[in-house]
């Protein structure tokens, strides 16, 4: 089973989102739980987010750290597609 854990920045942003968009990231965490690799559904980034993975919530991205040895993943920043890689 896969340890999901969100940074004190990831628990802001979520709570200042949409009721609706914070109950698609509890379907998200419990679907992914449910896998046998954290990298199973999220991509990896490229250039400067190098070793981060995103993964995808309709219009939203988590931008994670993932230990596939460990199978945990650290959620360090949820926000809006159009703004979550201007940080």
């Amino acid at each position: 089973m896969i340890q999901i854990d969100f940074s004190q920045k990831a628990v802001k942003q979520i709570k200042k989102l949409d009721k609706e968009v914070q109950k698609q990231i509890k379907k998200w965490k419990e679907e992914i739980q449910s896998l046998e690799s954290p990298n199973q559904k999220g991509k990896a980034l490229k250039g400067n987010l190098k070793g981060l993975w995103r993964y995808r919530i309709n219009d939203y991205r988590l931008i994670c750290l993932n230990n596939d040895e460990k199978l945990t993943i650290l959620c360090l920043e949820v926000g809006h597609r159009k703004e979550i890689y201007k940080r």
